[in-house]
């Protein structure tokens, strides 16, 4: 290959990378623009762990629409995930064989399930676990405020739901060539390190309870990751 093809080359993986993000970043905003139509209803569902809307209050005049903004966008990552998930592997697997390639296909729905798996583990799992373990802490009257609990709902329903790609990614990394089931079981020790890590950043609480309700699942996942990255 000459220079000049090598560059060609770098220009058009580039070029095809551009218009990939382009598609999801298309994706996310018609996701997010239907997720704001339906934000009221959204909102109801996100109030429920705390009691319902009635339990929460509102204290600056743009709060709203701020509120509506986040709901949407969190909404908008759900629903466009298959779309996103797609263009990512299509991009960074395009040196499979035909055969191999049908694990792109595999992996859209896998990504998609496992993210809303997650979604739904913190939102009927930790958050009735934590909602009243942090508002009845100091036995005091509480006050919440709707912007405050959005923005902790909706980053605990996301980073849950990053947290349960873990399958896909060791996956991935294994069809790349840069992980074995060897070298994951040899780790286990690193691995358990990481996950309470991950865990402790991703729950909203510091109280080992909440830790290990995440700290379990993704133990599990770790095991199935293990199994993916043999059968890769």
């Amino acid at each position: 290959m000459t220079e000049t093809q090598g560059v060609m080359s770098l220009w058009g993986h580039l070029e095809e990378l551009r218009k990939r993000l382009l598609v999801a970043i298309a994706a996310l905003v018609a996701a997010a623009g239907l997720a704001f139509y339906f934000a009221p209803q959204l909102l109801n569902i996100l109030a429920n762990p705390v009691g319902g809307l009635e339990n929460l209050h509102v204290i600056r005049v743009t709060e709203n629409i701020s509120v509506t903004m986040k709901i949407a966008l969190l909404g908008g990552v759900i629903l466009a995930m298959p779309v996103i998930v797609y263009e990512l592997l299509a991009f960074i697997l395009p040196g499979l064989h035909s055969g191999e390639k049908r694990w792109i296909f595999f992996g859209v729905p896998a990504a998609s399930l496992l993210f809303l798996g997650g979604v739904a583990f913190a939102y009927y799992v930790m958050l009735p676990v934590a909602i009243p373990f942090l508002t009845n802490y100091l036995d005091t009257q509480s006050s919440i405020i709707l912007s405050d609990y959005i923005d902790f709902v909706t980053n605990l329903l996301f980073y849950i739901g990053l947290s349960f790609e873990m399958p896909l990614i060791v996956f991935i990394l294994a069809k790349l060539k840069l992980v074995t089931a060897r070298q994951l079981l040899k780790q286990w020790r690193v691995a358990i390190l990481v996950i309470a890590g991950i865990a402790a950043v991703a729950t909203p609480t510091t109280d080992p309870v909440n830790m290990a309700i995440l700290m379990i699942p993704l133990f599990f996942l770790y095991g199935v990751s293990v199994l993916l990255a043999a059968l890769a």
